[in-house]
């Protein structure tokens, strides 16, 4: 299955200067992650005593002539791991799973999402429909500052959005921030080792559903930096933000907020504490991935 063009914004290959696709592109970051934990034994080592050796008594008289002593040869490793079925020991080796075909990659993408958020009900957010594509597209228009709600691998919040009128003058509710309050607390919360490692795991998938999207002098590695950027670029806004009503949609009434890319406006109506858990997020995970 390729990806439908439609869902994707103007190709771009550099960041220009709503929906709830924003916030689920975090979360869909986030599905990156979900390599295998490293699990260590918590037994305490065994302390053995060290035991004091009982002193050999000498004979009064010595022999005239030393006792001749056959020496003892070292067995070596290799000739005996050949004549016997002893083998030497190492490095256990790691077992890195094979990845699946593009087309058959949801049950193994889904997984890798399930054992990141390490007992959180994930679950009912996930779209298993082509998730290692709608990704990809995810980050692509993200990186261009656009969002694309059909692009989504993961489902946004229920609440609606809510306004509040105060004086003749409309502005945005607080209360609507806490809809995105589980999907800040889920990423700022994840392991950026396990997401790296994972993003290395799944890049093969990622730069095959890239390379469909045909950009021949971009990777894939390149355009999730650059969305990152735009995510980190995002202002955190604490005063109270005035909205103008155009049609059945709500506008910033400041022009520099208006003039922000979508993916930024966004993530400013998710609240400054939820847009702060994200780029920080963000901050921590960036330097791991390449570049």
């Amino acid at each position: 299955m390729q990806v439908n063009q439609e869902d994707r914004a103007t190709p771009v290959s550099t960041p220009k200067k709503s929906s709830n696709a924003t916030v689920i592109g975090m979360v869909a970051v986030a599905l990156i992650a979900g390599a295998g934990y490293l699990y260590l034994s918590n037994d305490e080592p065994t302390v053995v005593e060290p035991s004091i050796p009982e002193p050999v008594q000498l004979p009064e008289i010595l022999p005239e002539k030393p006792i001749e002593q056959i020496p003892i040869e070292e067995p070596i490793v290799d000739e005996l791991a050949e004549d016997s079925d002893i083998v030497p020991l190492g490095e256990p080796e790691e077992i890195v799973e094979p990845l699946p075909a593009l087309a058959e990659s949801d049950d193994f993408v889904e997984k890798k999402a399930l054992t990141v958020a390490d007992g959180m009900k994930i679950e009912p957010l996930i779209l298993k429909k082509d998730m290692a594509r709608q990704f990809v597209v995810f980050v692509d228009n993200l990186a261009q500052g656009e969002l694309i709600r059909k692009a989504s691998p993961l489902k946004g919040p229920e609440t609606n959005f809510t306004v509040s009128e105060i004086t003749n003058k409309t502005y945005l509710n607080p209360d609507s921030y806490h809809r995105y309050d589980l999907y800040a607390d889920f990423v700022d919360g994840l392991n950026n080792e396990q997401l790296a490692a994972t993003y290395r795991e799944l890049k093969p998938l990622f730069e095959q559903a890239f390379d469909e999207l045909g950009y021949p002098d971009m990777s894939f590695d390149q355009r999730m930096q650059q969305a990152f950027n735009m995510i980190a670029d995002t202002p955190i806004i604490e005063d109270p933000i005035e909205l103008s009503s155009i049609s059945v949609n709500y506008q910033f009434v400041d022009p520099n907020l208006e003039a922000l890319p979508n993916a930024q406006k966004f993530l400013i109506r998710m609240g400054p504490e939820n847009t702060r858990k994200i780029k920080n997020a963000i901050k921590r995970l960036q330097p791991l991935l390449p570049k």
